[in-house]
């Protein structure tokens, strides 16, 4: 099925994040995490491609798993240190695989040099232009309602994404971020510029003080004055600490979906019982 019908649909979306092992041994344990998130029967399931396509040799193989289980699967794609060849390679193993949703990402910058011996992609645009050739493939993108690190402003980020869009992205789905105001706010400026395709809400559980520290030194995203006070009061209590902020998210989802937006994406890190949680918790709302 087509993501984009999906989260257009007037019934509300719930998804989950995945990401392949890093190495052979570790694929057992990612394999039984994606089995056990699947059996909740998400909306659909994302599978991460790795920077720089790190693990990008189990992302197609992951994302037949999800669908293996009657779960659709969105399978990630970057293109920062891929020729076209590459690229050609991998649509045409997803294509073969019924693997039919894919997520453009031009891709984290990993080695400068790397990136300069294979120019044939340099924005995320270009990948959605050889998605879009190749024909079939229903086409999501990134976006970052605290604008993307490297943008100069906010308007060029915006002006950026509309590019995407015109490119041919169907759907967006957000980077994480702890305040629903700033995402609310995302959501007006997207409209005024000329945005209309639909966007998804992503949600991130932080579950330890250690994921929140490298989280918040990679993107910057602001935490606001509820969750600063949830750090201040578990930070030395691990089992609180996580409780707590799993019921931040749930309550960040309730309110999206509150206010009329309907597809809400969990970046649950392979944690089935993250997951469980926080569909448990919103049942009666998604159902």
């Amino acid at each position: 099925m087509r993501i984009v019908d999906i989260i257009k649909d007037s019934k509300p979306s719930l998804s989950f994040e995945v990401f392949p092992p890093k190495t052979t041994d570790k694929y057992d344990v990612i394999s039984n995490a994606v089995k056990e998130i699947a059996a909740l029967n998400p909306s659909y399931m994302s599978v991460t491609y790795g920077a720089g396509g790190g693990t990008s040799e189990y992302t197609s193989k992951i994302a037949q798993e999800v669908q293996s289980y009657g779960v659709t699967s969105l399978a990630h794609l970057s293109c920062i240190s891929s020729n076209k060849a590459q690229i050609e390679n991998e649509l045409n193993k997803l294509k073969a695989l019924g693997i039919n949703n894919i997520l453009a990402l031009r891709g984290d910058r990993v080695n400068s040099v790397a990136d300069e011996k294979t120019p044939d992609f340099k924005y995320a645009y270009e990948l959605i232009d050889a998605i879009k050739a190749k024909g079939g493939f229903c086409i999501g993108g990134a976006c970052y309602p605290e604008s993307h690190p490297e943008s100069a402003t906010v308007k060029s980020d915006l002006e950026y994404l509309k590019l995407k869009v015109e490119h041919g992205c169907d759907f967006l789905t957000t980077q994480m971020f702890f305040d629903n105001n700033i995402f609310y706010s995302f959501l007006e400026n997207t409209q005024n510029i000329g945005i209309n395709v639909p966007i998804v809400a992503g949600l991130m559980p932080i579950t330890a003080m250690s994921q929140l520290e490298r989280i918040v030194y990679l993107s910057g995203n602001a935490l606001p004055d509820k969750f600063l006070k949830i750090v201040d009061r578990f930070s030395n209590d691990p089992l609180s600490f996580r409780k707590a902020s799993i019921e931040y998210t749930i309550n960040q989802a309730i309110d999206i979906y509150s206010n009329g937006i309907n597809a809400v994406h969990i970046y649950s890190m392979n944690k089935s019982d993250v997951a469980k949680e926080i569909q448990n918790n919103l049942w009666d709302i998604i159902r």
